[in-house]
């Protein structure tokens, strides 16, 4: 199954649950709440971290299509985007360049 396969079938499962696909402000908030589980997940060590960054995953897909997003094509741009722009370190920090991209 592809990433654009994901996003549908996961949008398609809040449907067919009766889960939020309007409310935008709240299922950022619950992106940001499975993103913290999978930060105490890592941090204590657990064995369930991989389901709990799939839990990330599921969040931004749905999130995603509510919002009319691919996600693949929004990924694979920004990869592109990235691997153009250029660093230099400051201080012990990447600090990207402006100008260039």
């Amino acid at each position: 199954m592809d990433l654009q396969e994901m996003q549908k079938k996961v949008y398609q499962n809040k449907l067919d649950k009766g889960f939020n696909v309007t409310d935008v402000p709240k299922e950022f908030c619950y992106l940001y709440g499975e993103v913290a589980e999978a930060y105490d997940a890592y941090l204590k060590g657990k064995d369930d971290l991989g389901e709990e960054l799939a839990d990330v995953a599921i969040y931004l897909l749905g999130l995603s299509e509510i919002l009319g997003f691919d996600l693949k094509e929004q990924i694979e741009y920004k990869i592109q985007k990235n691997a153009k722009r250029v660093y230099k370190t400051v201080n012990g920090a990447h600090i990207k360049i402006e100008g260039v991209e």
